[in-house]
């Protein structure tokens, strides 16, 4: 058995004890160290987080204060009556205070009641007519019925359509807004006394008839429907 040299030994002894001292100060890997600190991947996290955050967040839209009106929401008037005109203006206030009012659409249903009311008129039907008339305008409507009918004469009327129709007017009265249009129909119609003669028109012949009238429709009202409240014949 040989003898190690003392600079060997020294150096082995030296070895041992500075492994120690490294292994005291720095400690043991476990796996749950925490990484060194990198600057910039965290400025990346704070970013990403940042970014997080603001998709998390949910604009809501802006309430609008009270009478103020939705964006566009005078486009359909704008294009159907001139700017700045009297019709304008009177459809608008119609629109502010009826959101739903839209002027081509009142036209087409206006078109519709009119040719209804022209045949409920002609034919007696008093119960269409109290749907669509206002108390007052159905009470004259009425009156003219039951002196035809106390006459025994008819009326023979046939609907060809209209030509034209076009709003004349509009205006709030208080809580009812008011549409006055100009209609221009072709119809053929004709009144028979009691034994069949023609008394007043012409079976054959299609007239042209040329009327105003007013429709209203109270705005405070669940009641969506408008009421025929004044009719006009022009010349």
């Amino acid at each position: 058995m040989g003898f190690f040299d003392f600079g060997t030994i020294f150096f082995l002894i030296a070895a041992v004890v500075i492994f120690f001292q490294l292994r005291n100060v720095l400690g043991r890997r476990t796996g749950s160290e925490r990484p060194p600190f990198d600057p910039y991947s965290a400025a990346r996290t704070n970013d990403k987080d940042a970014a997080q955050k603001s998709e998390n967040v949910v604009s809501l839209p802006r309430k609008r204060p009270p009478g103020e009106p939705a964006p566009d929401a005078y486009a359909a008037i704008d294009a159907f009556a001139k700017p700045d005109t009297d019709l304008n203006k009177g459809l608008r206030t119609i629109k502010d205070n009826d959101p739903s009012f839209e002027p081509k659409g009142f036209v087409d249903g206006a078109k519709m009641a009119y040719e209804m009311i022209v045949m409920a008129y002609a034919d007696g039907d008093r119960k269409t007519l109290k749907n669509l008339l206002s108390r007052e305008v159905y009470d004259g409507f009425v009156a003219a019925i039951g002196e035809r009918e106390a006459k025994a004469e008819k009326i023979q009327s046939s609907f060809v359509g209209i030509d034209k129709a076009d709003i004349v007017s509009a205006e709030m009265k208080g809580g009812e807004a008011h549409v006055t249009l100009r209609i221009i129909s072709e119809l053929i119609s004709a009144t028979r006394d009691k034994a069949g003669a023609v008394i007043d028109g012409d079976p054959e012949t299609v007239a042209e008839v040329k009327d105003v009238w007013t429709f209203a429709r109270d705005t405070r009202s669940r009641d969506p429907n408008w009421k025929l409240v004044a009719t006009e014949e022009e010349d």
